[in-house]
């Protein structure tokens, strides 16, 4: 009687009955429609004892299994074409199934079971104890075993029925097979088969499935970590990589680009052709402005576009040089004129935005101006900054919001905070779309932003170049790169140096000693400063009720005041770093403007109230001491065209003050709003009364400034005098410093000398000047024009190339170190010839400690006050640079270089990996791209606690999101930091390849679940909180959660429903019900019943077939072993 095997009845499992028959066989033919190569483990203990040859090896026949669609497309197809087989077809067929059968060891989870299998399959192909051929004459799908056995009765058994050679044909899932006993059956069976196998169009693909092992996971040869560390890199370049091959650079460029910048440029086009817009956030002096022009050209000429540039005021004369040299059809726009011009300007479909971090505020007019213009004409746009953020990330946001609709699908999200807080409670919290820039603004996680910024930006570091571009003269050591005519160019180093002055408090004369002095910092500390916190002095019951006009203006000064006071504040002791006589005049201008204030109160004439944008006061972007007299920020670049001092200085300073409200009342009445007198209380002449009281008291005690007496400027001078011969570029942050320097150095016999300050009409024409070379304007400039002293405020730490000098002074320091680096990088650029860039910074004698004291005192006095709000950056960006001001008093080497690589774009970062790989060795080019899925190798690793030994893991999820996890020994994971993962894969070409960790597939096997788990925990788009959908979960959750805490009545079905809720949209069928019965108050059980219903009935979630198979690939993985083991 035959014997059916359905792989379900008891001794009914297939894999039973071949296993026994094999063992008791000497030689087998299998004829099977698919053939999975990790199930062959099965059989193969028996096989392995067969001394192979003709006569004692398992012949395995694949045929064609097609597709059930695809067997049907081809029966109706209207076109019929039935022309047989060639060679060329054979080929390409024989190749094809190949490729399928290296793709089955592309899926998955490796296992310590399937590699040994593997391995053994390939062991016997090699042996000659398994041969295996595909049939490609016409698709086959018979599924035959037959076996050879010394039996005198039997030799012959055959099982016929539907088993592939498969891990569920042998054994699980459902089958109809039965063994065919009669010889004579079998021996027609043999003979069917002979005539396939003997086939002219069967082909042996014995050697390539051995082949295919080979270069698999399943190797013997242990492959080298390099190579995974090139796959690695190669993968996340892959935005790089597509860039570089799209786009050629324009001809006027070909010899005007290092090769660094070519890459930028190519990369660059390519963000801002697939999505819009990029930005180019190279630090200074790496040429953006060149490489934008360059990007910009490319779109002109492949587009047929036109440009807009948007520039500070000051930049406007160099873009057009450029955009005139470099042949570009674009208009330069003052970003100062932006509010006017703008609605009024035709469409320009490429817009270019130098110096975009200074659109922070996404409330400005400016910002708003531009978003618009760039929404109507669906404007594609090139950002340049070297600093596009500052210690918060809604810096950089705010930027990508200008072409980055805020709640768009961008395709990636925010996984470090989703898996901080969960979905659900994202949603709950925030009102935004989880894969949109919005969603981002709320991450303070830095891989969330780099991974967004990877997609956005291209950002390289000086060291970045010199590790990877530049190289080095055997003779000095130094690094350079080559220009196009041979000529070289070496990067200096930046050579910290200190100036200091002496601070002698015992000596009444020292003028110093008295700015220092405890009565005047106490006496600042003790302002109350009403005039920037108008809004606790209103009235709230005035006699007269105030107009709208007037309510308006009251609510703006509710919402201003603290931090106001708090950059009036700072303002004034940065001011008393800075010189004597910049201390002095804003005291007498702060007099000055409250006396303004205590004549219009005094005569119950309308009071002038200024802006209430703080950011005018910020001294990190104004250099001019701004006292709120304007209210519209279209015209904050004319703040200082206000001369509150103009008035005779000879006056009282009651008739000074009425002199100035009659300007301010009359020529210059629009810029300001008015508030009537008696809309304020008394208490706010009292309090400016109080506070001119104590700042007569600093003037008194300080006395006039003299500058015969001016000890830091006598060191200036000192050191001027020492480079008579050079170029010195001296930096303050403030325009009276500036002034004040220029005026006393000419008058002690200094020639040509130049000063530059937010006031200064055309600072581009100053710079050529000063640096006529590197501007190539060497034969506009004569020698009676050209500038060797350049005094200027941070204005021009942007944008221009001052490199024709290489010393550096700061005259004060700015309390954010980031801005002496800026400043640094002005001379220090592309071009620059000098070996040393020296930078001298000025300091107290006795240290930097009393500095030190100085600003914690400040930074205590507006916590005090509440003047500030949390950690905000315009107060407290000096709060970590307490020991960089001890180094840079020792002249500590290294102090004003720029950014670690961690600040380069992923992107570029990865791509030069591959890059410098590729220059060192081309076979690698075609090597590793080859490298199928899921290889691994491991290398020796210098274990720390952080860093501890495991394995990386890089899988490409479902939706082909590239994710890596480090995760240690014990299967936990440590990081998925896609920097610190690709840092702990670097190794060298020679680095050896050890012997695979014992429970290495077991930790890969955790740290893709990991991340599979992460992304569910991540995923599924519950929609609105109001939804059907949503709400539905969220309450059989809770439900669900609470029936788990009783086994007995805990539903497997009701977890199954809410994972497919979570995974799959709903029919409108069950939203439709869902919302019915939601909106009828619904109990929690009976709500469960209600969806298990539906689900029951098919009429729940839309669920396509390929949805459930849906998974993440393993890409490869690396072994990390302690060295020594």
């Amino acid at each position: 009687m035959p014997r059916i095997f359905d792989n379900i009845e008891e001794n009914g499992h297939f894999i039973e009955a071949i296993q026994h028959a094999v063992r008791e066989a000497y030689r087998a033919d299998f004829c099977v429609g698919y053939f999975n190569l990790r199930g062959w483990k099965q059989i193969d203990e028996f096989i392995g004892r067969w001394s192979g040859g003709p006569e004692n090896c398992c012949r395995l026949l694949v045929g064609m299994q097609r597709l059930p669609q695809e067997t049907l497309r081809d029966t109706l197809s209207i076109l019929k074409t039935d022309v047989g087989i060639d060679n060329q077809t054979a080929l390409r067929l024989k190749r094809q199934l190949a490729d399928d059968f290296r793709e089955q060891l592309m899926v998955g989870i490796p296992t310590d079971a399937d590699e040994a299998g593997l391995r053994r399959l390939a062991a016997q192909i090699r042996a000659k104890q398994v041969v295996v051929k595909l049939y490609l004459r016409h698709p086959l799908h018979a599924k035959l075993y037959l076996l050879f056995r010394p039996d005198p009765v039997a030799p012959l058994v055959g099982y016929l029925g539907s088993s592939n050679l498969t891990f569920a044909g042998l054994a699980q899932q459902g089958e109809l097979n039965i063994d065919v006993l009669d010889q004579d059956a079998c021996q027609k069976l043999a003979q069917w088969f002979e005539d396939r196998w003997e086939d002219r169009w069967c082909v042996d693909i014995s050697q390539e499935l051995v082949q295919i092992i080979d270069e698999s996971w399943a190797r013997e040869t242990p492959l080298l970590p390099y190579y995974i560390y090139l796959k690695i890199a190669y993968h996340l370049a892959e935005e790089a990589r597509a860039g570089l091959t799209e786009f050629r650079i324009p001809r006027d460029f070909e010899n005007q680009l290092f090769e660094f910048q070519v890459a930028a440029v190519k990369i660059a086009a390519h963000h801002l052709n697939k999505r819009g817009g990029v930005l180019i956030g190279d630090v200074v002096g790496l040429g953006k402005t060149l490489m934008a022009t360059a990007l910009a050209r490319i779109f002109e000429d492949d587009h047929d576009l036109e440009t807009l540039i948007i520039c500070p005021k000051n930049l406007v004369p160099m873009w057009e040089d450029y955009s005139s040299r470099y042949r570009m059809r674009a208009k330069v726009l003052s970003s100062s004129r932006v509010i006017t011009e703008l609605p009024k300007l035709r469409r320009y479909r490429l817009v270019l935005i130098d110096e975009s971090h200074n659109l922070r505020n996404r409330e400005g007019k400016r910002y708003r101006a531009i978003q618009e213009y760039l929404q109507e004409n669906e404007s594609k746009v090139i950002l340049l900054s070297a600093t596009p953020y500052n210690k918060t990330y809604l810096d950089l946001a705010n930027q990508l919001r200008l072409f980055v609709p805020e709640t768009a699908d961008i395709g990636l999200r925010p996984e470090q905070l989703l898996r901080e807080i969960s979905q659900q409670e994202f949603i709950k919290r925030h009102q935004a779309p989880v894969r949109s820039l919005a969603a981002f603004e709320k991450s303070e996680h830095a891989d969330d932003w780099r991974e967004l910024m990877r997609l956005y930006m291209v950002r390289r570091t000086r060291s970045f170049i010199q590790d990877n571009y530049a190289e080095t003269d055997p003779i000095t050591g130094r690094k350079y790169l080559t220009f196009a005519d041979g000529s070289r160019m070496y990067f200096p180093l930046r050579q910290p140096k200190t100036i200091t002055f002496v601070i002698d408090e015992k000596n009444p004369q020292d003028q110093y000693a008295a700015l220092y002095s405890e009565p005047v910092v106490s006496a600042i500390n003790a302002l109350t400063l009403p005039r920037y916190g108008l809004g606790n002095y209103v009235r709230e019951k005035p006699r007269n009720p105030p107009t709208p006009t007037e309510s308006k203006i009251i609510s703006d000064l509710s919402r201003a005041g603290k931090r106001l006071m708090g950059f009036c504040r700072t303002n004034l002791f940065k001011r008393l770093e800075s010189s004597g006589q910049a201390f002095v005049q804003s005291i007498e201008r702060h007099i000055l403007r409250n006396c303004v204030y205590l004549h219009a109160l005094d005569n119950q004439l309308p009071v002038p109230i200024g802006t209430q944008d703080a950011n005018l006061l910020d001294a990190r972007f104004e250099d001019a001491d701004i006292g709120l007299e304007l209210h519209d920020d279209n015209t904050a670049n004319d703040a200082t065209a206000i001369d509150d001092s103009s008035a005779d200085p000879g006056d009282d300073w009651q008739h000074r003050a009425a002199k100035i409200y009659a300007t301010y009342s009359g020529p210059l009445k629009r810029r300001f709003r008015w508030l009537r007198a008696d809309n304020f209380k008394k208490q706010l002449g009292q309090d400016l009364r109080t506070d001119n009281a104590a700042l007569f008291g600093i003037l008194e005690h300080c006395g006039t400034w003299d500058a015969e007496r001016d000890v830091k400027l006598n060191r200036l001078t000192d050191l001027l005098n020492d480079h008579l011969t050079e170029k010195v570029l001296v930096f303050s942050q403030f325009a009276d410093t500036v002034t004040y320097l220029k005026t006393q150095l000419e008058a002690r016999g200094f020639k040509h000398i130049g000063a530059v300050t937010g006031n200064t009409a055309n600072p581009t024409q100053t710079a050529w000047r000063f640096s006529p070379t590197s501007n190539d304007k060497r034969d506009q400039v004569t020698a009676d024009q050209e500038i060797n002293i350049l005094l200027t405020t941070d204005i021009l730490s942007e944008g221009h190339n001052l490199q024709d000098g290489s010393i550096v002074v700061n005259y004060d320091l700015p309390w954010a170190i980031i801005r002496l680096i800026q400043r640094a990088g002005r001379v220090d650029r592309i071009g620059q010839r000098a070996e040393t860039i020296q930078c001298y910074s000025f300091l107290p004698a006795e240290g930097v400690e009393r500095i030190i004291r100085l600003r914690a005192r400040v930074r205590e006095r507006l916590q005090e006050n509440a003047e500030v709000v949390g950690t905000d950056e315009a107060f407290f960006e000096d709060d970590q640079n307490d020991q960089v001001m001890r180094d840079l008093f020792t002249e500590k080497a290294g102090i004003l270089d720029d950014d670690a690589d961690n600040d380069v774009d992923l992107s570029s970062h990865a791509y030069q990996i591959w890059k410098n790989a590729i220059d060192r060795d081309p076979e690698l080019e075609k090597i590793i791209p080859k490298l199928p899925d899921v290889l691994f190798a491991t290398k020796p690793h210098m274990a720390t606690a952080n860093q501890p030994p495991g394995v990386l893991v890089y899988v490409r999820t479902a939706d082909a999101t590239d994710a890596l996890a480090w995760i240690d020994r014990d299967g936990r994971p440590i990081t998925e930091s896609q920097f610190a993962i690709l840092r702990a894969a670097e190794c060298a070409p020679d680095t050896a390849a050890l012997p695979k960790q014992e429970k290495h597939h077991e930790l890969v096997r955790r740290g893709v679940e990991h991340i599979a788990e992460e992304e569910k925990s991540v995923g599924g788009q519950l929609g609105r909180p109001s939804g059907a959908r949503f709400r539905t979960y969220e309450r059989l959750k809770r439900y669900a959660d609470e029936l788990k805490k009783t086994p007995l009545f805990d539903d497997p079905q009701l977890h199954r429903a809410l994972e497919e809720i979570y995974k799959y949209p709903l029919r409108q069928v069950a939203v439709d019900t869902l919302n019915r019965q939601l909106r009828s108050g619904i109990g929690d059980a009976e709500l469960a019943q209600r969806v298990l219903e539906l689900r029951e009935e098919g009429r729940l979630c839309i669920i396509h077939d390929d949805d459930e198979h849906q998974e993440p690939r393993i890409v490869c993985s690396l072994g990390l072993a302690p060295q020594g083991e």
